[in-house]
């Protein structure tokens, strides 16, 4: 056992110190000056948001964390895929206004993001209202959606053997949400520079596309958002060139022509388990969507695909410093110069 230790220890310090030399050490972290690889950022005391906001003193009788994360045990024990649901539907709450649970919102005259063609398969909104209910019992009008939909899905992803990640509190809610505004979300037909653009606007960097990328590695994606790669790429019925010709024919067998119903795993045969197959799979040409291949066109990209392929480690520290700063996007904490913003006592539905 000792001198298992001590492999280790000299391992990671030859990385370290390859690291701090400039070689060629492909990682996900950005290096810190010691050459190492940072843990998350300590708390900003001029952050709006704080670790721990709702289990101060005299805020609420239990911890809502608590009852959050129980709830979201419960439905994932019973089914399993909602992990991806819930990870989805946080990732497109933040990239439309922020993370301020407009996604969540109904709307009369279904205009509401949720009504939106990319969000029509959002799962999961059940078990953030039973998180809500219950929150209501001990800690009326204090936790707010978006608080719970962050909690949420770093809590399904950890019932399923992923990382956990810090997620800092205090979010308010918003009143608004406009299906028009979806276009924020990248498109599984998106290349590379697209992808980046977006995900620049959002203050996030490359190594966060790919980081984040890898939540494929759960949960399932529609035919008709990759049939164009199986069926008429270059309008000549050609497999996509991108693609690995027998993992296309494969999605043939599962995808007739034109159907835009049945799903499939969006990482071959570990689409229910947190891991860092889904890298694997991108360097094997199965990635299913065009956004997945066109990680391998940027070679910064490619070797950040590559570290995580052979460090899922790494990786999995990566995605939740990457999930960390995607929960911070456009937050509304009730500052001057905000949106207006409330606490929702119905997650579906703005206060009266």
């Amino acid at each position: 056992m000792a001198a298992a230790k001590s492999v280790v220890l000299v391992v990671i310090s030859c990385c370290l110190i390859a690291a701090s030399n400039g070689m060629n050490f492909p990682s996900f972290f950005p290096r810190d000056k010691f050459g190492g690889f940072p843990s998350f950022p300590a708390q900003n005391i001029f952050s709006p948001l704080m670790l721990g906001y709702y289990n101060r003193p005299g805020i609420c009788k239990q911890n809502p964390e608590v009852i959050i994360q129980q709830i979201v045990n419960g439905s994932v024990a019973a089914d399993r895929t909602l992990a991806a649901g819930l990870l989805r539907m946080h990732f497109h709450d933040a990239f439309v206004r922020g993370t301020e649970a407009s996604v969540l919102l109904k709307s009369p005259n279904n205009d509401a993001e949720r009504n939106a063609i990319p969000n029509l398969s959002l799962r999961g909104f059940e078990v953030i209202d039973a998180a809500k209910a219950a929150v209501e019992k001990v800690c009326p009008n204090v936790v707010s959606c978006a608080d719970i939909l962050a909690l949420a899905a770093r809590d399904s992803v950890v019932a399923i053997g992923g990382p956990w990640w810090p997620v800092p509190t205090g979010r308010r809610d918003g009143v608004q949400s406009h299906a028009s505004e979806t276009t924020d979300l990248p498109p599984p037909s998106a290349n590379f520079t697209q992808l980046l653009s977006m995900f620049q606007k959002k203050n996030l960097d490359k190594v966060d596309l790919v980081a984040l990328s890898a939540a494929h590695t759960i949960g399932r994606g529609h035919c008709g958002a990759f049939s164009s790669r199986i069926y008429d790429a270059a309008g000549n019925n050609a497999i996509d060139p991108t693609l690995d010709a027998a993992y296309a024919n494969k999605l043939r067998g599962f995808c007739p022509p034109r159907d835009t119903v049945t799903t499939v795993e969006m990482d071959p045969n570990s689409s229910l388990n947190f891991d860092s197959h889904y890298f694997q799979a991108v360097l094997a040409k199965q990635g299913l969507f065009k956004s997945d291949a066109a990680l391998l066109t940027d070679a910064g990209a490619r070797s950040l695909v590559q570290t995580g392929a052979s460090a899922p480690i790494i990786f999995k520290s990566q995605f939740g410093f990457s999930m960390t700063k995607m929960g911070k996007i456009g937050v509304l904490t009730g500052r001057p110069g905000e949106p207006p913003s409330q606490i929702r006592k119905q997650c579906a539905f703005v206060n009266p």
